[in-house]
């Protein structure tokens, strides 16, 4: 018997009564449906009307969109579904999660630069209002890893840093303001993530940690969530052997399974040992992470059999039903075990609200909601982040301000994933700096990747470079991203002619506004500054400290130098 009056539901008699009337009336195919979240793709009212007959889900999710598209989406699925859905977001880093017109506040590693718990709650904050004005109630947030790992290319900025304190003080301010605003926390990734150096999008990641070690640090934190009240925890595609062990001695080491699937993981640690009593989703099942571990018609219901009660995302949603269906037949997945999934799914429902609310006709608010998206409170909010988040790692060189007087003529290299020649994100923040600097009086020329200058890579030397700038600044946007084996500056392979060679001869300026470990790569950077996110608010903000109108505020949430001799120098 699930309690739904302990934490974190909390029903009353009515709430509990709706949960126990709702199962008892859904068929078996309906049940099947509350235990998916697929995502959502086309928007055209007979499309959906089609979708939501055949499938019935439980919970959907939409890649943003404008705020008025999602918001109309939103409204038309819940007007047409019997039970009040749960709809989905990365709200990790604000309100651009869900609408494309929304607030980016900041990525968490640069809101725990600020180390200011404040701005933890104004990213719950802004992430809730602007997503409750779309009508969508679930935060795939916050992000509680551990970044212990400086090679792992999908954790990095996405965390609050690896200082397990901070992690906690803010992963708690985020879950307030997601919750003071009217939406629902899946904090992910259980069982913790980063401390393997890969990405679980294409490979089951490991947790490696002793048992002992991992009460220390991941157990602690696990548990701050559980005790917080949260409502439904993300379980990642990781294993975590030690604890395996701890709870099936005898399992051989082929047997241990990610925790999507680990009856010891879900069942002993995270519902025993931590005492966690909510629901629970699986991350994207698509990911080889989860797909690679067993058959696909045997992972589905098995996932759900070891303790998972939502499945997110699909690869053919027909399959993904009929093989939840063909393990009833069988007996490889009982209906007592899918009632139990689905009464904390509808459990979590109540506890929102959500029958309320959609009795009432308000489970979507009105167009005038949409004010609230990216509004000035939360630009003016940005800002002041940003202000306090931007860090200099090291100015060894004394090179800090800058002005035209000093450096008048600056080359300009953009790093960031080039894509045929060109750039992928050439018009986003950080195609802004070159105009920003030459506002402030220099001339900016910019290095050309789609025509490389083959004298100066081949036949150039010190005073060739000296001819044509004073400065060198570097901007580096390799953001986390998911399919991603690393997250390393890739110089142009031919004679790496866009790395700093020159640096002793002519001064380098260093800038990362996504990755901070980059001196892994440049050490002999004199001159680094790490900002977290790559935004207008914060290469505004970057260049008014290198300018000297601004002090630098933000503390290192990480160790930028990589354990790397020299790279304090």
């Amino acid at each position: 018997m699930i309690d739904l009056k302990a934490n974190p539901f909390f029903l009353d008699e009515e709430k509990e009564n709706w949960v126990t009337k709702t199962l008892a009336s859904l068929s078996e195919e309906e049940k099947i449906g509350q235990m998916f979240c697929p995502i959502g793709g086309n928007t055209t009212e007979d499309y959906l009307q089609g979708f939501l007959e055949e499938f019935k889900p439980g919970a959907m999710l939409y890649r943003p969109m404008p705020a008025a598209n999602v918001q109309r989406t939103h409204r038309f699925i819940q007007a047409h579904s019997r039970v009040p859905m749960l709809f989905g977001a990365n709200l990790e880093s604000g309100g651009n999660g869900i609408c494309a017109d929304g607030t980016y506040f900041a990525r968490p590693m640069g809101v725990a630069a600020t180390d200011d718990p404040v701005n933890a709650y104004r990213l719950g904050a802004i992430a809730g209002k602007e997503a409750s004005a779309v009508g969508c109630n679930w935060a795939f947030a916050p992000i509680c890893d551990l970044d212990l790992n400086f090679r792992n290319p999908i954790t990095n900025v996405r965390t609050f840093g690896s200082d397990q304190e901070r992690i906690i003080r803010f992963v708690k301010e985020q879950l307030k303001g997601l919750k003071d605003n009217g939406v629902a926390a899946a904090v992910k990734h259980f069982p913790g993530d980063g401390v393997d150096e890969r990405d679980q999008h294409l490979v089951a990641t490991v947790n490696s940690l002793s048992v002992e070690e991992y009460d220390r640090t991941y157990g602690e934190i696990w548990q701050e969530v559980v005790n917080a009240g949260t409502l439904s925890v993300m379980v990642g595609h990781i294993l975590q052997p030690a604890y395996s062990r701890y709870f099936n001695p005898e399992l051989k080491d082929e047997e241990i399974l990610p925790a999507t699937l680990s009856k010891e993981l879900l069942q002993g640690l995270l519902r025993g040992k931590l005492g966690f009593n909510g629901m629970i989703v699986t991350d994207a099942t698509p990911m080889v992470g989860f797909t690679a571990s067993m058959k696909r018609s045997e992972a589905i219901p098995a996932a759900i059999a070891a303790g998972c009660d939502m499945i997110l995302f699909n690869k053919d949603i027909r399959e993904d039903y009929r093989f939840v269906k063909e393990a009833l037949a069988d007996g490889s997945l009982t209906m007592e075990r899918v009632d139990e999934a689905v009464t904390r799914i509808l459990a979590m429902k109540a506890a929102m609200g959500l029958p309320e609310q959609q009795t009432a006709g308000t489970i979507v608010p009105d167009e005038e909601a949409l004010a609230v998206v990216g509004c000035k409170e939360h630009r003016a909010w940005t800002k002041a982040c940003a202000d306090q988040a931007v860090t200099l790692v090291k100015d060894t060189q004394k090179l800090l301000p800058i002005s035209p007087e000093k450096y008048k003529r600056i080359r300009l290299y953009l790093l960031e994933d080039r894509i045929g020649g060109g750039f992928k994100d050439g018009d986003g923040a950080i195609g802004k700096v070159k105009e920003k600097l030459e506002k402030e009086g220099f001339e900016v020329t910019l290095f050309d990747y789609t025509k490389p200058d083959f004298h100066e890579m081949f036949e150039g030397g010190v005073e060739d470079i000296k001819s044509k700038f004073d400065l060198a600044v570097y901007v580096a946007c390799l953001d986390t991203a998911s399919n991603q084996s690393v997250r390393r500056i890739d110089w142009v392979h031919l004679m790496a002619a866009d790395a700093p060679w020159f640096l002793k001869d002519v001064p380098a300026l260093f800038i990362s506004v996504a990755n901070p470990y980059h001196l892994m790569d440049v050490p002999m950077a004199r001159t680094f500054i790490n900002a977290y996110t790559p935004s207008e608010e914060v290469i505004g903000q970057v260049v008014e400290k290198i300018m000297g109108r601004s002090a630098f505020q933000g503390v290192n949430p990480v160790d930028p130098f990589c354990g790397v001799w020299g790279a304090e120098f």
